[in-house]
């Protein structure tokens, strides 16, 4: 074997496409005639050059599962809208491919139960549950804000047009007033018509448990000297028992009888006419002057006097 030559077959014959180029064909190398390049084709003879294994088919023409296709025309004609084109039609589709199978239907939902109503509910409940929550909280601040208004000083009050009462207290100095005002045991002040002392009956809070009786008759009166620093409208306190019936007297300070005459009344709504059960409390308003004030309490005509007097005081307000 010379060198450069390995076989009876030359090195320009080797290549597939060499009868494609002059010097191929100048060498004689010729198209493929049975087989083609990587196809099955004729075996090779001693002293016959080996031919193409690239099998040349004219185009458009193919092979599937050893049927012949014929040609499709380049620009196949134009096919109804949802129409198949054989032109594109996938190898499962001609004779002896796979058989078609559709795709199996997505179940609805995860799991295949359907939309997942059970997360979309609890959304909802938790949303409800912020929004109530919000308004309670707000219902709850705005109570807060009425009650803090309520003990401002925004209203004003007036004083009584007639004359008020109460039930029993004790009696006390307030703390608010800005000067000391007077407080008199009925016992010592000064005594008119048949009015008296007397210590029979308990409860009285006066010295030596005194107070004034025999009140019951028209010209009886107490009166009392009160001091006070500054002039201003004031009430007058007076603690006393009834025999469980209402009773009034007549008011005078200053000389000047008062419109309307303060009230002894059954405040504690008693049944018992035992004077020691019945000790309560009024008030009434008074106008008194700086300095020296007379104030005085009787039983004028008309009046209702069955009453006995404890003590007499001085407090603010009107």
């Amino acid at each position: 074997m010379a060198a450069g030559n390995d076989g009876t077959n030359k090195p320009e014959d080797d290549d597939p496409f060499g009868y494609l180029y002059a010097d191929g064909q100048a060498a004689g190398a010729q198209p493929p005639s049975g087989g083609g390049y990587g196809y099955p084709g004729p075996a090779a003879q001693p002293g016959v050059p080996r031919t193409s294994y690239n099998q040349v088919r004219t185009v458009g023409e193919r092979q599937y599962g050893g049927h012949h296709q014929q040609a499709q025309p380049p620009f196949p004609q134009q096919q109804g809208y949802g129409q198949p084109n054989p032109q594109y039609a996938a190898p499962e589709t001609y004779p002896g491919g796979a058989a078609h199978r559709p795709a199996p239907a997505q179940p609805a939902g995860r799991g295949g139960r359907g939309p997942n109503t059970k997360g979309l509910l609890i959304g909802a409940v938790a949303v409800v549950a912020v929004v109530v929550a919000g308004i309670t909280a707000a219902v709850i601040a705005n109570s807060g804000d009425k009650t803090d208004g309520a003990g401002g000083t925004g209203g004003s009050s007036t004083a009584p047009s007639q004359v008020s009462e109460s039930p029993s207290v004790a009696p006390s100095q307030s703390s608010q007033a800005p000067q000391t005002l007077p407080q008199q045991d009925a016992a010592t002040l000064k005594l008119g018509g048949s009015a008296a002392l007397a210590k029979d009956i308990k409860g009285a809070e006066g010295a030596d448990g005194a107070y004034v009786t025999g009140f019951n008759a028209i010209g009886s009166s107490v009166t009392w000297q009160a001091d006070v620093e500054k002039a201003g409208t004031y009430r007058l306190y007076v603690r006393y028992a009834i025999p469980a019936k209402d009773a009034f007297a007549t008011l005078t300070v200053n000389d000047k009888a008062n419109t309307n005459p303060i009230g002894l009344k059954n405040f504690i709504n008693s049944s018992d006419p035992n004077l020691e059960k019945n000790w309560q409390t009024t008030w009434a308003p008074v106008d008194l002057k700086q300095g020296q004030n007379t104030i005085k309490i009787s039983c004028e005509q008309g009046n209702q006097c069955d009453a006995i007097f404890d003590w007499l005081e001085i407090r603010p307000g009107g």
